[in-house]
């Protein structure tokens, strides 16, 4: 297999990334192709998996939080579940675009206060004081390995 296909299979994003800059340097060809929305669609394609990525993280951060700071002992099974299919989901994109990875903290960090909207959001609907979340945020996030662990916070109180 060439270095192109290669690179296809072990790093989805990456090539999409090396792709797309390909497709901008030949411009000038006689080929007649749209070079300019075409890089862009493969670009897209890479991107596809950031926004999965990102979308996942807010998902298990949003459950991360309300277990650490809700007393309510019925949910948190369903929270747990929530959390553990959102991590197999971060597992089959890293695994097609292991690149990715070393983006994961910096997503951790810019999406804590999106989950911490969401899980107030949450907890208000049931009447739990959704300034519980803002409180422990201020403490302190949650860290990529946390996210990505088998690791859950015990319960408050």
């Amino acid at each position: 297999m060439d270095k192109a296909g290669d690179l296809y299979d072990r790093d989805f994003v990456l090539w999409t990334e090396q792709q797309a800059a390909l497709l901008r340097g030949a411009k000038g060809s006689q080929l007649p192709l749209d070079w300019k929305n075409l890089a862009e669609e493969i670009e897209s394609l890479g991107k596809s998996d950031r926004r999965e990525l990102r979308s996942q993280v807010t998902r298990i951060l949003r459950h991360l939080l309300k277990l650490a700071v809700s007393p309510t002992t019925g949910p948190r099974a369903g929270w747990q579940s929530t959390i553990r299919e959102a991590r197999i989901e971060i597992e089959d994109v890293l695994e097609d675009s292991p690149n990715l990875r070393r983006e994961i903290p910096d997503i951790v960090a810019k999406q804590s206060d999106t989950a911490g909207s969401l899980a107030a959001a949450d907890l208000a609907r049931h009447g739990e004081p959704a300034q519980v979340v803002w409180r422990r945020l201020e403490q302190g996030g949650f860290t990529p390995e946390e996210v990505l662990g088998d690791w859950f916070p015990d319960p408050p109180g």
